[in-house]
Formats: structure tokens, C-alpha cells, sequence
């Protein structure tokens, strides 16, 4: 049986994060994971850009069981941390909407600078390679029998990821793993995953396939979004609607603002001052897509001329513009969700080490615990944080 200082299950982002910073500490580092390829998620993050961090990261903009988790690993490598680190392997990088950063070029720079992180300090990354089982012995230490060998190690660091995109490898793993050793796993969803049509919805809205438009989506519990809609084949997606889902429980409505920031009962008020004789559907066609207005409004009410239209029409017209109110099927579910939202329940965890309360020299970093943040970079600033986190103590 081979000992190190170090094991890591997940050669992700967290993973690799954590194995070089342990690495640099002059730790006997070893990185295991059964898929063929390092970073997977990576690469595929942000269409193969990765959104690798974002450049004003708060406490707020992550949901966890326990909020104030998050704050010391945050605070202790922050996301200009990180960028240094970018900038120091001559990776170019813009800026999007909401202080959202992309690589220039490819995703694949961030894993080659992660993997060269990790050779740089030290640590050994061995892929293609199944965990059989992991044990604690009587002297403190881990065993872990693997496909390709047996090994030991002082600190096990469990760094697998949720369940979300199960075609990169995605798997309960972590989670069955933290239950093996008493540790409470909070029930798990798909976060940031697109919403599905009811039947009845489906045949009225399919046909708006491809249409995008800015909007406020409000969840019930008064989450508040101002980002863009997109209308799929499937049902609602686009930037608003992956946030917003984060917040939202089956059955609920959710409320989406089609006109932000204005409104739409002045907007029509105003129309009908300026131009009584207009039809319905040629006033709203000027502020939203056409196709969309005829799915959202009988072709009887949009053929109507303004000054035809009774006051309380008016007003419904203008509260479905600002407020329409939509309870959808469900979401995509796992398949195509960004992040899992549940996990290690963190009460269970240090925040400054990441280190399990119950069992000494047991770590879990990254997705597998019950931090999951919003679109933008915010999870992939949650791995480097807390693999930092951890690959500081162990």
C-alpha cells in the first residue's frame, strides 16, 4: 500500500485547486479520478470559454443551509486571487455583463494552467481510475482501494462534484461517501437548469423557439433577477431563468417582467393619447417581438383599437406585460443543470478548513457540500476558494 500525506478524490476544479496548494506546502499530493480527462466541467464551462470567476464575489451571491459558511473562504482567497493567477500563466481574459470573466481564447488554458500548477508543486495525478473503497484504520489513517492500486494518506479530500451534466461522469459518490462516515447530506436538486412546458403551454409557446428579450423574473419568495429570457423548444431558459430556478420549488408561479424598468399601463396610456385608432397588437409589437404578442394575447383582444379597449382591459393588459405569472411543468433536471444544488451539509464542516467536525482529516471542497452559487462564475470561484481552503490544512 502506497502512503501520502494527501489523496484527493476529483481531479476538477476544486480538486486541482486544493493539490497544488498542498502541493507548494511541500505535501506528498496524490489526485485521483476515474474519467479519462482532468476538468472536464472546465472544459465544456461557459461554450468551452470558461466563466472562471467573477470579478465582485459576495457572500450573497451563494445559497447554503448555513450563510455565513461561505465567508471566511471567500475572504481568505478572493476571486483577484485568482485572476493574478491567470495573469500570471499569460492568460488573456474579457469582461461580459455583471463582471463576468471569460478566457479569450479556450477553457482549456485554465485546465492546462491547473495542471501545471499541480506538476510545478508536486502533485501526482493518476485518471482512469475507479475508488473501490475508502476506510479509516485504528491508527487514523485512510485506506483507499482503487482500480490501480491500494493507498494510504493522513488526509482524504473528497472533491467529486454534485450530480449535475451525469455525461461528464457526475456521480453520488462524494455524498454516499460523507454518509459512510456519519456526515449529513442534505437532499439534492438541479440548480440553474432551464424550465419545461406543461402540455397545454408547450403547443402555445413552442412556436416562439429561438426568441430572446430582456425581463425581471421574480420567485415567490421575492428572489429578484433583471437578466435575459429565452424561449426553447422545451420551455424557458436563458440567464433570468437559470438564476431564478435556484429559487424556485415545484408548483410554485414565478413572475416575469417582459417590459423592465418601465410601465407598461403609462406605455399604454400613453398610446392611446398619441395614437387612439392603433390596434392593439401594432402598439405592443413596437416594444416586444410580434410572435410573442400574438402567443401572449387572444387575436380578438389584439385587433382591438386602444381607444376600443374598457379601462380594466387596459389594466390586465398592462399587469400580464409587468407581471405575467406563469407556473411551469418542472426543469431540465440533472442533464443540463450547472450545479446541484443541496449536498455535505456544511454545519458538518469547518469554514476555515473545510475539514469534517466528526472525523479528523476529512475534507470536502467544492460542489459536493451544500454551496452552490449563481450564474457568472461564482461556482468555479466557491472551488478555488475552498480548495485553497482546505489544501492550506492539510
Amino acid at each position: 500500500m502506497k502512503h501520502h500525506d494527501v489523496i484527493i478524490i476529483g481531479a476538477g476544479a476544486a480538486g486541482l485547486m486544493c493539490a497544488s496548494t498542498a502541493g507548494y506546502r511541500g505535501r506528498d499530493v496524490l489526485v485521483l479520478d476515474n474519467a479519462k480527462q482532468a476538468g472536464r466541467k472546465i472544459l465544456i464551462s461557459g461554450g468551452g470559454r470558461c466563466n472562471f470567476t467573477n470579478q465582485k464575489v459576495e457572500p450573497h451571491n451563494f445559497l447554503c443551509g448555513n450563510s455565513h459558511f461561505v465567508k471566511s473562504a471567500l475572504a481568505r482567497y478572493r476571486s483577484s486571487d485568482f485572476i493574478e493567477l491567470v495573469e500570471r500563466h499569460g492568460i488573456e481574459y474579457h469582461e461580459r455583463d455583471h463582471g463576468q470573466l471569460f478566457c479569450n481564447d479556450s477553457a482549456k488554458e485554465i485546465v492546462s494552467m491547473l495542471m501545471t500548477e499541480c506538476e510545478w508543486a508536486g502533485a501526482q495525478i493518476q485518471l482512469r481510475t475507479e475508488i473501490v473503497s475508502v476506510t479509516k484504520n485504528d491508527a487514523g489513517q485512510f485506506a483507499v482501494v482503487t482500480s490501480n492500486g491500494e493507498f494510504s494518506c493522513e488526509s482524504l479530500v473528497i472533491a467529486t462534484g454534485g450530480l449535475s451534466m451525469p455525461k461528464l461522469g457526475a456521480s453520488p459518490y462524494g455524498y454516499k461517501l460523507a454518509e459512510q462516515f456519519g456526515l449529513k447530506v442534505l437532499p439534492t436538486t438541479a440548480g440553474l437548469v432551464p424550465f419545461t412546458w406543461h402540455t397545454e403551454q408547450k403547443a402555445r409557446f413552442e412556436p416562439l423557439s429561438g426568441i430572446a428579450v430582456p425581463t425581471t423574473i421574480t420567485a415567490q419568495d421575492g428572489t429578484q433577477f433583471s437578466e435575459a429570457l429565452l424561449f426553447t423548444h422545451r420551455g424557458l431558459s436563458g440567464p433570468a431563468i437559470l438564476q431564478i430556478s435556484n429559487y424556485w420549488q415545484a408548483g410554485q408561479s414565478i413572475s416575469i417582467n417582459l417590459l423592465p424598468n418601465e410601465s407598461a399601463k403609462d406605455k399604454i396610456e400613453l398610446a392611446l393619447a398619441n395614437h387612439p385608432k392603433q390596434s392593439l397588437r401594432n402598439t405592443i409589437s413596437q416594444w416586444l417581438p410580434k410572435r410573442l404578442v400574438e402567443a401572449l394575447f387572444e387575436a380578438a383582444l389584439l385587433d382591438k383599437a386602444l381607444n376600443h379597449l374598457g379601462h380594466g382591459e387596459r389594466e390586465q393588459i398592462a399587469q400580464d406585460l409587468n407581471e405575467w405569472s406563469i407556473v411551469m411543468n418542472g426543469t431540465e433536471g440533472y442533464r443540463t443543470a450547472e450545479v446541484t444544488l443541496g449536498g455535505v451539509d456544511t454545519n458538518e464542516l469547518s469554514s476555515k478548513t473545510m475539514q469534517s467536525s466528526k472525523v479528523t482529516g476529512l475534507y470536502f471542497i467544492g460542489e459536493v457540500m451544500d454551496v452552490s452559487g449563481w450564474l457568472g462564475g461564482f461556482n468555479f470561484q466557491w472551488a478555488w476558494s475552498s480548495g485553497v481552503a482546505a489544501g492550506m490544512a492539510v
